[in-house]
């Protein structure tokens, strides 16, 4: 399996994670899953094998990656957040990052918000197929979770500003927004540095990292979660996209 999964393996490695065998079962079960269904639905436009241990599997293990870097465990990493964390993946589509950080760390409690039915009676069946415990499916927009939990993540959802004001409000002062990113996001970090604070934020911080055979580089921006959100946001839907925070 090691084998089949090598790029997987060396790249996770790489971010500090030494995947073990019946994490390597899963991962390459949710990847036939994944090509299955996605030839009855739209999920993903990648499914070549390479393509997906690359820009899903690891591109969702370096949100991993920042968050032990926020919890300040440095270097090789046999550390895991603490046994209560909590995590919701918002418009978590396909699982990323969601699942494969539920791999990683199959104690912390997930759970994955999707508007489109479809994709989460795939999701599911996913956690169902690979047993993984304690993982809740949200068909809705996720207002009940409000300062809930320990980390919210959402990745290729909207620009900052606007994730701040849907994703911000869903986590407990404490906690943290860990949002992938890549390409020239200079000017969504500035939007996130002004609007931050209008939702209990506080300053943006970037982790990069470089992923196997791809030279454009990938982040993970966190904002921590300093105060508790106003109860005026997020405000009514489309005035987030409309009149970003700070702008």
């Amino acid at each position: 399996m090691a084998e089949q999964l090598a790029l997987l393996v060396n790249g996770a490695r790489d971010l500090g994670f030494n995947l073990d065998t019946e994490q390597l079962e899963k991962f390459q079960l949710y990847y036939e899953m994944l090509v299955s269904w996605n030839s009855r639905m739209n999920l993903t436009a990648i499914t070549d094998y390479e393509g997906v241990q690359v820009r899903h599997f690891l591109d969702s293990l370096t949100v991993a990656a920042a968050l032990l870097n926020e919890l300040g465990v440095e270097g090789p990493r046999p550390g895991v957040p603490p046994p209560d964390f909590s995590l919701i993946d918002v418009g978590t589509g396909a699982g990323f990052p969601g699942v494969p950080l539920k791999i990683l760390w199959p104690h912390i409690q997930l759970s994955l918000a999707d508007s489109v039915g479809k994709k989460t009676l795939f999701l599911k069946e996913l956690a169902q197929t690979l047993g993984l415990e304690n993982v809740e499916v949200l068909t809705a927009r996720a207002e009940e979770h409000r300062q809930r939990h320990s980390c919210v993540t959402a990745r290729a959802v909207a620009a900052l500003p606007v994730l701040l004001e849907y994703c911000l409000p869903l986590v407990r002062v404490g906690g943290l927004l860990l949002a992938p990113k890549k390409g020239d996001i200079s000017q969504e970090l500035q939007g996130a540095e002004r609007g931050a604070r209008f939702v209990g934020g506080g300053q943006p911080r970037l982790h990069t990292f470089t992923l196997p055979g791809d030279e454009e580089a990938r982040y993970v921006v966190a904002i921590p979660k300093l105060k508790p959100t106003p109860p005026g946001y997020p405000r009514r839907v489309g005035l987030a996209k409309a009149r970003p925070l700070g702008s």
